[in-house]
């Protein structure tokens, strides 16, 4: 890892901080602050990895969401929710047709059933086809995540429970006590998991073939 890398991560690293960090302490203008800065510093860091660019657009259409989901408005919720599938197409794309387990898949057609079984009711009427759209592409994108190893298949596990987390507060289910630290933990989880998921898998690949 060259020295800009170091300090790329280590400046995602502090934005994670203070990001989380302004959450549990309720300081909007922190979490205002720092959370449009995540998404580009990891990108950042990955690019200088030598990071595919399918993975770079992911994380580019991650911090597109960041970015629109701090606006309080529905148009901004949708917009920001479409921003997020384009980033799992890229995840899709990235992962390719990789073998993964056929009994997780079941698992997580398990889930996603039983997920949206649970938010329908709560959920807007607008909302409930947008919505299961977009969890069935990113169970998708979760599933075949693990097709590059235990990081990455926990960071699509996690970018799941993130996103449930923020559908579960729109149904009007019950909350764990300061929701938003619990979503931010779990999404800045999963993108760094994602990360260092897929640059291990391309590594593991050059030497396997050098």
């Amino acid at each position: 890892m060259t020295p800009l890398s170091r300090t790329l991560l280590g400046a995602f690293v502090l934005a994670a901080a203070v990001d989380l960090g302004s959450l549990l302490a309720g300081a909007d203008a922190g979490h205002l602050a720092a959370k449009p800065l995540l998404m580009p510093l990891l990108a950042a860091y990955a690019a200088t990895r030598g990071a595919p660019k399918p993975l770079l657009a992911a994380l580019l259409f991650g911090w597109g969401g960041d970015v629109l989901l701090l606006l309080d408005a529905e148009w901004a919720f949708l917009a920001g929710m479409g921003s997020f599938a384009l980033g799992h197409l890229c995840y899709l794309r990235l992962f390719g047709r990789r073998r993964t387990s056929p009994a997780l898949g079941a698992l997580y057609v398990l889930a996603l059933a039983g997920t949206l079984t649970a938010l329908w009711p709560g959920l807007p009427a607008d909302l409930r086809i947008p919505v299961a759209g977009y969890s069935l592409l990113l169970t998708a994108m979760a599933y075949r995540s693990s097709s590059f190893g235990v990081l990455a298949g926990t960071g699509g596990a996690l970018f799941l429970l993130s996103d449930t987390l923020i559908a579960t507060g729109i149904a009007g289910l019950p909350q764990l006590p300061a929701p938003d630290f619990w979503v931010m933990l779990t999404y800045i989880a999963a993108q760094y998991l994602l990360t260092a998921g897929t640059l291990q898998a391309m590594y593991g690949e050059r030497r396997t073939t050098s």
